[in-house]
């Protein structure tokens, strides 16, 4: 039901992949400028009529938007906090990113679900940490239901994917 793999987020085939996004939902570097990019402008565009009609997405929270030419359904765009030392409430905003995540998955039918490494990019989350808050949300909330099918951690480098298949 969980898997580990290292990879390029943009080449995985799921119901539905999770963008390490930005508030502004509009596209930045990283994961997040690798998805925009091999999406094209669809995404670009359902992200633009998110931040009109709400004003983007606030750190925790997540929205979805079609997957363009990505070969997923969807894409789920969620803001993962910047590390300040752990003194601004990082632990549960990371959290809620997976959480929020899943919901939306649930919420649109979505049996697969991939997510990249978040905040442990440039946000500067350490990895460690990052890696055990994501498996222990993931595993709690897919306790709670049996509509997802699978749920894959998709690792860009080999030292977060050594993190993630220890704790799997």
């Amino acid at each position: 039901m969980i898997e580990v793999i290292k990879g390029d987020i943009t080449t995985i085939a799921a119901d539905a992949i999770v963008n390490a996004a930005n508030t502004s939902l509009l596209g930045g570097g990283g994961v997040d400028g690798a998805i925009h990019r091999a999406g094209g402008k669809a995404i670009l565009e359902d992200c633009i009529k998110i931040k009109n009609k709400q004003g983007g997405c606030k750190v925790g929270e997540a929205v979805i938007t079609t997957a363009g030419n990505l070969p997923a359904k969807y894409v789920i765009h969620t803001v993962g906090p910047k590390w300040n030392g752990g003194q601004s409430n990082e632990a549960s905003l990371l959290a809620a990113c997976y959480r929020n995540s899943l919901f939306l998955a649930l919420k649109n039918d979505a049996k697969s679900i991939a997510f990249p490494n978040i905040s442990t990019g440039i946000y500067g989350y350490p990895k460690e940490a990052a890696a055990t808050i994501a498996v222990d949300t993931v595993r709690e909330f897919l306790g709670r239901q049996d509509q997802i099918d699978k749920v894959l951690f998709v690792c860009f480098d080999k030292e977060n994917f050594m993190l993630y298949d220890k704790l799997l």
